[in-house]
Formats: C-alpha cells, structure tokens, sequence
C-alpha cells in the first residue's frame, strides 16, 4: 500500500499521521511544494493526505502549482481513493470538487470546541458530540456538490465534510503534536492578534498531553475509516479480475 502526503511549508508536516500510516503497513511518499511540486501518478496513490499551510487555495498566481495540485486531488478522488485533507487540505478538495473558498467571519486559532453534526448513515464518519480541537485559519469553504457536513463550531459552519465514502476534509487540526503546535506558533505567532477566537501562545502552548492525546487518537479512527473503505475497493478490484 502506497500513502501519499502533500505538504506545503515545512513546519506543517504530517505530526501523528505519519506514524500511524507506518504502523498500518502503508510505504509513504511526500511531495513538499516548498521544494518541488513533482507529484506522482494518480493511479500509484492507495491513500492521499493533503495537509495544511499558511497560503490561500486562491493564490494560483503566485503559486501556479496550486492548480496543478487541485486536478491531481481531484484525479485521485475520482480513482476512488481515499483522501483526508486538513486546514488548507480540506479547502484544496473543496476547490477540486468546485466549491469555494473564502475569508471565514472570523479567525479560529488555538484550542476551541467542535461540534458533531448527527447523522445516520452508516457510511458516514461519526465525531463525538462535542470535543475540543486544534485550530490555525482565517479562511472557510462552501460544502461542495454532495458532500456532507460533519461537524461546526461556534466561529465557522462547515469544520468537516465527507464525499462519498472515503474522502474527508477536517478545516481543524486533530494531527497536532506538541512539537508542530510549537512550530507553527514559531512560524506563524504574528497572526496571534486579540480577537474572540484567537488564543494567546501561552494558551496554546498551555495544552498538557492529555489534550494531544485525545486528538490524535480520534485522528487515528478518521485514518482508519479511510483505510477500511480503501482497503475494501482494493479486496473488490481484486476479486474481480479473479471472476
């Protein structure tokens, strides 16, 4: 099984997908566009994961691989692969899928609450009813044509959506470990301005292990829902050309 991972800046990188891919018997493979923008065949990714970054999906023009990383999401969506999108992530697959991305009514950064949105279809991903999440954006998306809401918080509407069975986009972070958190507030501490939704570096630097913990355990159920729905078309190609 071949993961994929995007990466845009090197202080957003994978955190704790990283090692769970491993441990799920996944080889992986990046391609960082602050370095390149090669990407690989579509048809050679098992699971693609886009993570976050500081640009904006909209700024093709100073960054014209933008464009060509939004098809690539979108050819490997429309292979039936799985793929997770996180901050920035999850507004690159809106775009592939023809929605929108603009400025959200407010900035969320830091550790606040998010919302599960019921439902009950099974194939859907369930969130605990409320849990409290890692945030870093100023940007929101429009739901794209078929997807599903799965989750809001008090600052923005649409925190998560799933597309089909096995595309998901998460506008927060459940991959933070203590050491990226402490790298993106190095990066990025001149966005920490007073406001509603932003908490101080003391505050989000504040959060003890338990807090990690518990985003990163939920983010291993949302990869292994992607990995059961991947694995699943994989045992069905195969038991096709065996007929």
């Amino acid at each position: 099984m071949y993961a994929h991972i995007l990466q845009h800046v090197a202080f957003e990188g994978p955190g704790s997908i990283g090692p769970w891919l491993e441990n799920a018997g996944y080889d992986i493979g990046y391609t960082r566009f602050h370095e390149n923008a090669l990407l690989p065949e579509p048809e050679s990714v098992d699971l693609l994961v886009v993570m976050g970054g500081p640009m904006s999906v909209n700024d093709e023009a100073e960054l014209p691989w933008l464009a060509a990383e939004k098809r690539f999401i979108g050819e490997v969506i429309r292979l039936g692969r799985p793929v997770l999108g996180v901050c920035l992530g999850a507004q690159l697959i809106t775009c592939a899928l023809g929605g929108r991305v603009s400025a959200n009514r407010e900035r969320e950064i830091g550790w606040f609450p998010v919302e599960a949105v019921a439902h009950d279809d099974p194939a859907l991903f369930r969130f605990p009813p409320s849990m409290d999440a890692f945030h870093w954006h100023g940007e929101t998306f429009t739901l794209p044509s078929g997807a599903v809401r799965l989750a809001r918080s008090a600052a923005c509407d649409n925190q998560a959506f799933q597309f089909g069975k096995a595309v998901i986009g998460l506008q927060f972070h459940l991959e933070t470990t203590p050491e990226s958190a402490q790298q993106i507030v190095e990066h990025c501490r001149d966005e920490l301005q007073p406001a509603p939704h932003v908490q101080s570096e003391v505050g989000i630097l504040a959060a003890d292990d338990g807090r990690y913990a518990a985003i990163n355990g939920l983010m291993a159920e949302v990869l292994a829902f992607l990995h059961a729905a991947g694995g699943l078309r994989a045992r069905t190609r195969a038991a096709r050309r065996t007929q």
